[in-house]
């Protein structure tokens, strides 16, 4: 897996591969790579995704696991 600092990862944009794998973790929710084209909740869901996708979707993951910053409910 490829750093999750890489600059090649859009790490701000809204709905990316990474936003989006950052957010299911900072919420708890279950590893499930998707991302939104036109940004989050906006348009398709996409979830038919290359190895190079899901990787990103990874990187935005475990970035979020390792910072401990998580949603408190």
């Amino acid at each position: 897996m490829k750093d999750f600092f890489s600059p090649q990862f859009d790490r701000n944009k809204n709905g990316s591969l990474f936003d989006r794998g950052s957010a299911d973790a900072y919420y708890r929710r279950a590893f499930e790579p998707h991302w939104y084209p036109e940004g989050t909740y906006n348009g398709e869901k996409i979830t038919n995704l290359t190895s190079e996708e899901i990787e990103e979707y990874r990187a935005g993951f475990k970035y979020q696991e390792s910072t401990g910053v998580f949603k408190e409910y």
